[in-house]
């Protein structure tokens, strides 16, 4: 997917309340399975990183790894993010999962 098309999505979703974002809310969102997609960033901590891939294949969700933390961060307007989640099966389609 076009990461330019990935960012207006996320954004999309983040001002319709479908995105979670940062540690805690992730893995709540995870273990309470609401979430239906998990985007990590390239750059993210290999022990984070692992920790998340762990728990997404746990809860069967589809994960992205693509983009900077930075990028991630910007897409929603807010700092940089290791991780996203989105919530809503509608933004899942909209970004081609």
């Amino acid at each position: 997917m076009q990461k330019q098309k990935m960012f207006f999505a996320l954004g999309l979703a983040q001002r319709a309340g479908k995105v979670v974002s940062g540690d805690f809310a992730i893995k709540s969102a995870l273990k309470s399975g609401k979430l239906k997609l998990l985007i990590i960033a390239e750059d993210t901590a290999e022990n984070s990183k692992k920790d998340l891939l762990y728990l997404g294949h746990e809860a069967k969700v589809p994960i992205i790894q693509t983009a900077t933390r930075a990028e991630l961060g910007m897409a929603i307007g807010k700092a940089p993010r290791a991780a996203v989640g989105i919530i809503d099966h509608n933004f899942v389609k909209m970004l081609g999962v």
